[in-house]
């Protein structure tokens, strides 16, 4: 193929018109070009004679010459790889040769040559075909004088290409036109009659002549001064015959405007820039007005926008490439003055608006409303219908890059030029200048062609294309032009004449576009100086947002008390408000407006009037009234709502959502959206992901996802998933065995049951209640609440459970995949082990999955049940992080040793089970531990002994981590801790007096769950050598001393809520942490606590700590939600956005929150997810460098697992990922350089925040 002679050529185009002759029939019964190509496209599935084609054999021949040798190298490579044990049937080796072979080098050269060769060959034959077509024209002409009375048929081409023929327009086809043609018609109906047939029958190269020439004759006829073209004085009188034929004239070249970008791309270039020149040569046309005086002769323009209002034609033209990039050239080049006159229009009509009252203008577009009047355009109409066609022409120009690059724009009576932010301002201006004329358009007209309706059209494309909104409308200038009105309306003043509630809807709809995307939301919140002061953050456009919908919510505007649109105009601007709070750094912005309790207080309001709006009695005539009112309350209640739910969107927004009380009522709402959705969109019911993570984050939530039915409605799909199959497809498509362990048709409700099962749910959901244990299930009874699940799925004990289910393996299997997910929540693992002994019910499952071999052997049979038991069993019994404990696989292997992990039915665990790793060695005192132990002997600064600590502290965690442990941690933290608390600027808690001894304390109980926390303490001490034999009672007492001394600091609260009913509901796993690291010394670990107590950081490292702490305000003790969420987890989803945002991304995309599984490492300080030195590292540097680091160091985390984040989001299954996988990999002092950046970057206002918890407001 180098060398490509005419010979060649010649040889291929006689083998394509061989193929094109074969399947003529095919290809012209195809009713469309598209089913054409899809008829040879699937020629070898239909052709019988497919490779008989000379074309398709040397196509064969070619790739064999090419692509041979390689191919059967491939080949070979995978017969050897099989032969060496690799096993692949056929179908495999088939796939992995021809993805090889496609990505090779030789593969893209031989396409790309191919596709050169080809281009020649088609082209030469395209243009052999016109000179056919020529030759057989004039052949005709010959035949048509020697036989008048005759005329060719439709196959009188002698080209042997069929596709061609359905662009043949022969002499024949001319004279029948010319015979049809009614004489009784004037002249001029009956040429355009005549042009009309040709553009529908000719093919493009003949219609391009034809368009180009009756385009020229316009043109001509424009600038002749002998025609009597109307002046925009005397305005259009359609039934003057001159006008109407010039009208029918301008019609027939716009209809053809229209159609021709469906087809010129079949053709070559040249034609479809012919006619794009044409039309715009033709547009440009402008009169001498010199000799006219005040006499303005109408343009072309003036008719093409009263043919076409809203430019159509131009849209269609700029929306492919090959068009628009003809287009963007020749109007660059030769046509800019079109694209000024256009901006010209724009501004004349602003001016016009500017200087004339509101109903002087709307008789500019009364027209486009009064469906009676279409006979007569007066001046003013015309430059209205002139201005909107400008508009769409402009609005559609700014879409594409090269069409912004052609501004600025110069134009004749203006000094400066108009820049893009220019033309911006000014169609922001035409919003609140111009009248809106709500009421003009007929209910039976669609078409609303009111200026700030167009307008607002046009920008609101504008804000769906990116890359147009960050260059058009993401500046300051803008913004500005868009709050002006805003402005003055909360100074008391009107900022246009003709700005009405209308005019700021729209405004309020293209500021909520601007807030949806990243760049226009910062932009919004802090301007376009990110590090400008507080007093310039707080006049940027979210504050003054925020503010004119607090007033308009509390009906602190006078000048729209009354008007109906009121409820309308709050919708609009408390919708640009949630797409800013329901974002973390949106809603710290907003804060301090309160919105949630205005929002709330006018739900309140509403919810009011909704009750008493009288039923409506049928046969009364107030019947519609009463409806249409009932309507428009009902409508108002649920957007307030909706408003309210979007506060749950982040964990601060959640906690203010739960101060309001309407937390019932917004999940509810939630949930009855969705049920909506279902009856059009079956398969998006519970689309709402990360909103259902975040609410059942919290107690309040879940108890709130309960009441609404939320949790009934998602159980009963995943039975009729798991148990049942949907009936309308069982009908037709018999349910196939499933092969994965979770079948795909219940995976979504899988996901969603691990999103809602967080502790605080299952504790609020499954706490201290029983399992039913029935003595018969009917088949067809559906579990309708978490209990159900545990005691049909999980909990076998009993035949009748079993014999309940129709797929017993698949669905038991699904309930120890979901058991395994929950428990790796320890404190959820405490709690359903203290209340169903889910260990013993899984032992017994093994027991009864012996076989006996012989009389002294037994052996477990291996399946896809006991091998999930196994892992469940390890998983829960043994404690420890990636490196301290192993966990058996799920996957049995294939051969006679398919799974060589050993099972077992009672405890201890195997022996395999246990890693080999460093226990606890006591490290020799090091020089810069020596360094830093030695700061603690300056006391004279405070402050400076306090930064020198913490730089010594940085220096080792970044040289020799591994010293940081053991006897010298202890060190570290009593000496530490006990300096701080010497100095009162450092603490933040009161001390209190507690002396309370040990025989105080001894006979007081604990819950079975602090029992079996202890147990699981002392074992995972026991295997790390950190604790000893009698360690079990030393840490119960010192977790009966902090119940009673926190006690001591609790507000007594009435609560609904389970969690808020006593003590903290949880295991205290910080205090644990800190025994161990104590090594078990009772008395050390006590005081130490006692004297943490009183600084910041016990707040967020010590769980328990805040558990219905008087420190709290009450609304937020009520609301059963701790600091470490609305605060740390909060400022976690905030940084992650901006330092990590493909993380936050996926977690979006995953429907899972990162503050849930945050909450879930925080709340078990990692416990399970680090090993034990980093647990280490983790409490001595949040305890060293201050309560922030707690969120760096989780945004590390969230950093180091990136791509393990990316590559599960595409599987469907992050959230088991990071419930069920440790952090493998991660070392606190591999990421202290980057936490360093991140305090930079965000410490002042994280502690800020921090220390702010005890206000009311947060």
């Amino acid at each position: 193929m180098a060398h490509f002679s005419s010979e060649d050529e010649a040889v291929l185009q006689a083998m394509l018109r061989q193929l094109f002759q074969s399947v003529k029939e095919k290809i012209t019964g195809a009713p469309s070009l598209e089913c054409a190509e899809e008829v040879l496209l699937h020629l070898e599935e239909t052709d019988e004679n497919f490779h008989k084609y000379e074309f398709v054999k040397y196509l064969r021949q070619h790739i064999c010459n090419t692509l041979g040798s390689m191919i059967e190298e491939e080949m070979e490579k995978c017969t050897s790889d099989q032969n060496q044990g690799e096993e692949s049937g056929y179908d495999t080796i088939v796939q992995h040769v021809t993805k090889r072979t496609q990505e090779s080098k030789e593969y893209k050269e031989m396409m790309h040559s191919l596709k050169n060769i080809m281009m020649v060959v088609v082209e030469s034959m395209i243009n052999k075909f016109e000179e056919d077509e020529i030759r057989s024209q004039e052949r005709q002409r010959k035949i048509q004088k020697e036989k008048s009375n005759s005329y060719c048929t439709d196959n009188c081409s002698d080209s042997d290409s069929p596709v061609n023929q359905s662009y043949k327009f022969c002499q024949g086809k001319l004279q029948l036109i010319l015979d049809e043609l009614d004489p009784g018609h004037p002249k001029e109906d009956r040429i355009l009659k005549f042009y009309a047939q040709i553009f529908t029958l000719s093919p493009l190269h003949m219609t391009k002549e034809i368009y180009s020439s009756l385009a020229k004759y316009l043109e001509l006829y424009f600038l002749s001064r002998e025609n009597h073209i109307p002046t925009l004085s005397t305005g259009i009188d359609v039934t003057n015959p001159n006008v109407n034929c010039l009208l029918k004239k301008v019609r027939l070249l716009n209809d053809y405007q229209k159609e021709a970008p469906s087809f010129w791309i079949r053709h070559p270039e040249k034609y479809m820039e012919e006619i794009v020149e044409s039309t715009l040569s033709l547009l440009s046309v402008k009169h001498d007005q010199s000799h006219l005086g005040s006499q303005k002769i109408l343009d072309p323009m003036y008719f093409f926008a009263l043919i076409d209002t809203k430019a159509v034609w131009f849209k269609k033209w700029m929306h492919a490439y090959y068009s628009r990039a003809v287009v963007l050239r020749l109007l660059e080049k030769k046509y800019k003055s079109l694209i000024a006159t256009a901006v010209q229009q724009c501004v004349q009509y602003l001016e016009l608006c500017e200087a004339m009252k509101a109903d002087d203008i709307l008789g500019h577009s009364k027209h486009c409303g009064n469906v009676q009047k279409t006979f007569y355009y007066s001046g003013q109409e015309l430059q209205y219908i002139y201005f909107i066609h400008s508009l769409c022409l402009l609005g559609r120009l700014l879409i594409y890059t090269q069409g912004r690059k052609l501004f600025p724009i110069k134009m004749k009576n203006r000094k400066n030029s108009v820049s893009l932010t220019d033309l911006l301002v000014l169609f922001i201006q035409l919003i609140c200048y111009s009248p809106c004329c709500p009421k003009m358009i007929s209910a039976t007209h669609s078409e609303n062609y009111s200026p700030a309706s167009m307008v607002t059209e046009v920008l609101q494309i504008l804000c769906d294309q990116t890359d147009c909104a960050v260059e058009c409308l993401y500046n300051s200038t803008v913004i500005d032009t868009l709050l002006h009105p805003v402005h003055h309306l909360m100074k008391g003043t009107k900022a246009a004449p003709n700005c009405s509630e209308t005019a700021l809807i729209h405004i309020a709809d293209i500021l909520a576009r601007i807030a949806s995307v990243e760049e226009g939301l910062i932009l919004l919140i802090y301007g376009e100086n990110m590090n400008s002061c507080e007093e310039e953050e707080s006049s940027t456009g979210a504050h003054i947002i925020a503010q004119f919908s607090k007033k308009l919510l509390d009906e602190d505007i006078s000048i729209f008390s009354g008007s109906e649109m009121l409820p309308l105009l709050k919708g609009a601007f408390i919708s640009v408000c949630r797409q800013i709070y329901g974002t973390c750094e949106g809603l710290q912005v907003l804060l301090q407006y309160s919105l949630h309790e205005s929002i709330a207080k006018a739900w309140k309001k509403t919810n009011l009037l909704s009750e008493r709006i009288p039923t409506p009695v049928e046969g009364s005539d107030s019947v519609s009234s009463v409806s249409q009112e009932s309507q428009n309350i009902i409508a108002w209640e649920d957007n307030l709502l909706d408003d309210l739910l979007n506060f749950a969107a982040t964990p601060k927004g959640l906690l203010l959502l739960q101060r309001t009380g309407a937390i019932n009522e917004c999940v509810t709402f939630m949930f009855n959206q969705y049920t909506k959705k279902l009856q059009t969109h079956r398969q998006k019911k519970f689309g709402c992901g990360v909103l259902v993570a975040q609410v059942a984050s919290t107690a309040a939530g879940a108890a709130a996802l309960q009441k609404s039915g939320f949790i009934n409605a998602l159980i009963t799909e995943l039975w009729s998933n798991l148990e049942f199959g949907r009936d309308d497809v069982r009908v037709t498509h018999p349910r196939s065995t499933p092969v994965d362990p979770i079948d795909r048709s219940c995976q979504k409700s899988f996901l969603e049951l691990v999103n809602l099962l967080s502790y605080p749910a299952v504790y609020e959901l499954v706490g201290n209640q029983d399992l039913p244990n029935k003595a018969e299930y009917s088949l067809r009874e559906v579990p309708t609440c978490i209990i159900d699940i545990i005691d049909r799925l999980i909990i076998l004990n009993s035949e009748a459970k079993i014999r309940s289910l129709f797929n017993y393996e698949q669905s038991h299997i699904f309930g120890l995949r979901l058991l395994s997910v929950v428990c790796c929540d320890l404190d959820s693992l405490l709690l359903l082990e203290a209340q169903y002994q889910i260990s013993k019910m899984l032992l017994h499952a093994q027991e009864e999955n012996l076989l006996e071999i012989s009389e002294s052997h037994r052996d477990f049979i291996i399946d896809g049940l006991s091998v999930e038991r196994n892992h469940v069993l390890v998983r829960i019994n043994l404690i420890g992080g990636p490196l301290e404990r192993i966990l058996p696989p799920r996957m049995i292997d294939k051969g006679d040793d398919s799974y060589s992990w050993p099972m077992f039915s009672s405890y201890p665990l195997p022996h395999r089970y246990l890693s080999e790793v460093a226990r606890n060695v006591d490290v020799k005192q090091d020089s810069d531990l020596g360094k830093l132990l030695f700061c603690f002997k300056m006391s004279d600064k405070q402050t400076e002994w306090i930064e020198n600590c913490r730089r010594q502290f940085c220096k080792m965690m970044k040289a020799k981590p591994d010293i940081i442990s053991g006897g010298a941690l202890v060190e570290l933290l009593e000496k530490f801790v006990l300096h701080l608390t010497e100095n009162a600027s450092e603490c933040y808690f009161p001390s209190v007096e507690y002396t309370a001894t040990d025989a105080n304390v001894k006979n007081e109980s604990l819950s079975s769950v602090q029992q079996l926390g202890i147990k699981m303490t002392v074992r995972y001490g026991k295997f790390l050598n950190l604790l000893k034999d009698g360690a079990e009672n030393d840490l119960a007492l010192v977790l009966k001393h902090c119940e009673r001394s926190l006690k001591q600091q609790q507000s007594p609260i009435k609560s609904s809520l389970f969690c808020l009913q006593g003590n903290y509901a949880g295991y205290d796993w910080f205090v644990s942490s800190l025994f161990m690291i104590m090594l078990g010394n009772k008395e050390k670990t006590f005081q130490f606590l006692q004297q943490f107590s009183r600084l910041l950081t016990s707040a967020f490292l010590w769980i328990a700590r805040l558990h219905s702490s008087r420190y709290l305000p009450a609304d937020t003790i009520e609301s059963g939600i701790h600091p470490v969420y609305f605060c740390s987890a909060h400022y976690i989803e905030m940084l992650l956005k901006a330092e990590v945002p493909l993380v936050f991304s996926a977690f979006h995309m995953s429907g899972f929150a990162p503050s849930q599984i945050f909450l879930q490492w925080i709340t078990q300080c990692f416990w399970n997810y680090l090993d034990w030195i980093e647990i280490c590292h983790y409490i001595a540097t949040c305890i060293f460098l201050g309560p922030d680091y707690q969120v760096y160091i989780c945004i590390a985390i969230f950093k180091h697992l990136q791509q393990d984040i990316l590559q599960h989001t595409q599987t469907q299954d992050l959230q088991v990922f990071l419930k069920e996988e440790a952090l493998h990999g991660f070392r606190v002092r591999d990421y202290f350089e980057y936490m360093e950046i991140l305090e930079q970057n965000y410490r002042p206002v994280l502690l800020r925040d921090m220390r702010n918890i005890r206000m009311q407001s947060t």
